[in-house]
Formats: C-alpha cells, sequence, structure tokens
C-alpha cells in the first residue's frame, strides 16, 4: 500500500476530479464509494459518497483523514480504485492475496498550449455567471463563497446552464401576468430544481411556484431545509410517487429528469392532462419497450442486447415524441449532458402550441404503423387511450390488470 499512499500524497489537492472505490467483496454491502474535492466554509475536503441499497451516506474528510481511509477501504471492502485528475489518472487493484497493483498515467504538461487556448478563445458566457455566487451552488459544492467553480464540479456547472438554455427557449410560452406552476417529478438532490427557481425568480422576475416531488425521505427533508434557508418562499418539497400524485388541478410546466421506465410516461400523461404549456423530460430506463420489440427485418440487429437496448430506448423516446405531437404540442429531441448518469441523454422538449394538432388524424396513423412494425404496446398510449388518472391504472397494472 505505501505505493498508493504516495500517490495520494501527490493528488489529493483541489485538481483530483473523483476517486471512485468498486468491486465489493463479498458479503459486503456496499455499492460504490466516489469521493470528491469540496470547499466547506473555505476549507478544502474530500466528501465520501457511499452507496449502500438505494441510499447514499455521505462523509466529509481532511486530506490526512482520505489518506489513510481508501486503503483502509481498499483492505477490507473493494478491490478496485479509480482516480481522475488534472494531473493524471491512476487505477490501483487489489487481488485475492492483497498484492496492490498501481498504475499511474500522467497527463502531457499544456501550459503552452493553454496560453494560446486563452488568447484565442472567448470565455464561454454562461446564465449561471461564473465569479457570481449563487447560494445553492455553494452549498452544493460547485462554487465557492467567492463564486469561483470548483474544478471537480465543473462538469455539474456546465450541466446546470445548458439545462437554463432549454429553460431560456420557453420562456415566451409561460404566462407573466400571474403565478407559474411547475412540477418537477424525481427532482433528486434538485440541482435543476434550486436552478431553474433561482432563474426564472431571481434573473428573469417571473412569479413562480415550484413543486419537488421525490420518494426519498431523506432527500426530499434536505432540499426543503436548503430553499427555506435561501427564503425561498414558493419552492417546495414533497414526498411521493409520480403516479399517485394529485396535488395539482392546473400546471404550467412539468420537469421530468431521469423518472426510471413507465414514470415517464405516468408524468407525461399527467401533463398532457393538466394541458401544460410546457414539458421537459429526460427518460431514462426504457425498459418497457425492450421487452416487447420485434421485427423480422430487423431480427440480426435486435439478437445482440446492447443494439436491442439502445434501438429500443430511441424508439420509446421517439414514440413519445409523436404522442405528444398527436395532443397539440410542438416537440423536440434534444441533446442533453448529463456526466453523473450517462454519457449523453436525450431531453423531450413539448411546448404547446395553437395549430400542433393539425393532422392529428395523419399522425395517429403513422404513429399505429411504426408500433405495429415494433410490436410497441407503450404505457403512455393506453393512458392517453384509456383517458384514465394515471394513479387509478398505476393501481390497476399492479394488481396484474395490463389493459
Amino acid at each position: 500500500m505505501e505505493e498508493l499512499k504516495a500517490i495520494l500524497e501527490k493528488y489529493l489537492n483541489e485538481e483530483l476530479e473523483m476517486i471512485i472505490l468498486s468491486g465489493s467483496r463479498k458479503g459486503r454491502e456496499e455499492g460504490k464509494t466516489r469521493i470528491r474535492p469540496v470547499l466547506l466554509k473555505g476549507q478544502l475536503r474530500f466528501q465520501a459518497e457511499t452507496f449502500r441499497g438505494p441510499k447514499a451516506f455521505h462523509e466529509n474528510l481532511t486530506a490526512e483523514e482520505t489518506k489513510l481511509r481508501i486503503p483502509e477501504l481498499l483492505t477490507e471492502v473493494y478491490t478496485q480504485l479509480q482516480l481522475t485528475a488534472g494531473a493524471g489518472t491512476v487505477t490501483a487493484l487489489v487481488s485475492k492475496k492483497g498484492k496492490v497493483t498501481v498504475k499511474e498515467k500522467k497527463k502531457a504538461d499544456k501550459k503552452a498550449d493553454k496560453k494560446v487556448s486563452l488568447e484565442h478563445n472567448k470565455k464561454k458566457a454562461y446564465l449561471l455567471e461564473e465569479g457570481k455566487p449563487v447560494p445553492f451552488l455553494v452549498d452544493l459544492g460547485v462554487m465557492t463563497p467567492e463564486g469561483r467553480v470548483v474544478h471537480a464540479r465543473y462538469d455539474k456547472f456546465r450541466q446546470i446552464n445548458r439545462f437554463l438554455e432549454f429553460v431560456e427557449d420557453i420562456l415566451p410560452a409561460l404566462p407573466r401576468d400571474r403565478e407559474v406552476a411547475i412540477l418537477d417529478f424525481g427532482c433528486g438532490k434538485s440541482y435543476l430544481t434550486f436552478a431553474i427557481y433561482y432563474y426564472l425568480r431571481e434573473c428573469q422576475g417571473l412569479d413562480v411556484r415550484i413543486i419537488g416531488l421525490d420518494l426519498k425521505e431523506d432527500v426530499i427533508r434536505k432540499c426543503a431545509a436548503l430553499s427555506k434557508k435561501y427564503g425561498y418562499e414558493k419552492l417546495d418539497f414533497l414526498q411521493g410517487d409520480i403516479a399517485g400524485y394529485e396535488g395539482c388541478t392546473r400546471v404550467d410546466m412539468v420537469v421530468t429528469l431521469h423518472a426510471c421506465d413507465t414514470a415517464t410516461d405516468y408524468a407525461l400523461y399527467k401533463a398532457i392532462r393538466w394541458g401544460a404549456q410546457v414539458i421537459l423530460s429526460v427518460p431514462c430506463c426504457q425498459h418497457e419497450l425492450n421487452k416487447q420489440i420485434e421485427n423480422e427485418a430487423l431480427a440480426p440487429i435486435l439478437k445482440y442486447g446492447i443494439l436491442k437496448e439502445r434501438i429500443a430506448a430511441l424508439a420509446t423516446d421517439g414514440l413519445r415524441a409523436e404522442l405528444l405531437e398527436q395532443q397539440g404540442y410542438e416537440t423536440q429531441l434534444l441533446e442533453f449532458i448529463d456526466m453523473e448518469h450517462t454519457p449523453k441523454n436525450i431531453l423531450i422538449r413539448a411546448v404547446k402550441r395553437r395549430g400542433a394538432e393539425k393532422g392529428k388524424k395523419e399522425k395517429a396513423a403513422a404513429y399505429e404503423r411504426c408500433a405495429e412494425a415494433l410490436h410497441a404496446d407503450l404505457t403512455l398510449e393506453r393512458l392517453l387511450s384509456a383517458g384514465r388518472s394515471p394513479a387509478d391504472s398505476y393501481r390497476s397494472r399492479k394488481k396484474g390488470d395490463k389493459s
């Protein structure tokens, strides 16, 4: 372990991006541990996030504590380490007999190139500006109290700003003469929920009320405490599921990020029933069509599991977009970068437009032909056809009624 300790001495600083410990030993309940640098009250700390089942546990350590903890984890819990930093990458493997193999790959010194880059490239203008501290970004470890973006969190900073660019595009569709109601289903840690509230209310001056909904009680409790701390009187967080939520009669915008599999369909259906002007959805885990998809002409391709999975995911979102078009939404499928889940995701952006429902019969016929060719029977289409409330349909499906 001495070689590993020397490596950690070198890399445990602000230039560290991430350390991932994985390969749990037999009998251990831990999934993986991620370690990243954070600034807490101006002090550099290393946050260890350990996953046990569906929950994540956090601990903030000093550099010295981290140097001791990592070898301990590799001895007792994990067998692999992957480190990425500005100066290079490191991998460490522990054999069954306890032998540690460390490989370091240093990055080339790009100081000369950096000088040229600074001279010839303009700094990107973000909607949330660098150098201007944003309270929730400071507390979430993305910014320092002075407004400087933490190096290891720059991907998250870019992701938040990219999402706000999508929001900026739909501003004309939101009312300005009354309170704007927004629902965020499956809000999770709520980086983007806070970002939407801050941008629309503080930067754009809109009267907005946002409700963040998630199943995890501890996440909701933490987000609610932060909202109260910032004085965000119209940003509320509630525990609950997408299908069963009946707390609103009118919603202007529905946001759903990484609602798993058919949970996205329930969220989209609710948005349609509410007549939401705007829908922003980043689906994930499209298992439903993956189980159904069949096509004789595509059989040579679909026999490969990874290709079948990707084709099913893309087809699912394409069919969802078509169903939204039939309901009078002008719909786009856009690339959304999200570093925490997958390298690339598709964002469905739908805006209610007058006249967008024209050609509904033709669109419905085209959808049917496509669905029939793929043997697709999507939850969203069934909900729209039946006209049932998502909660009732969800309860029926749990009892085994697939109609």
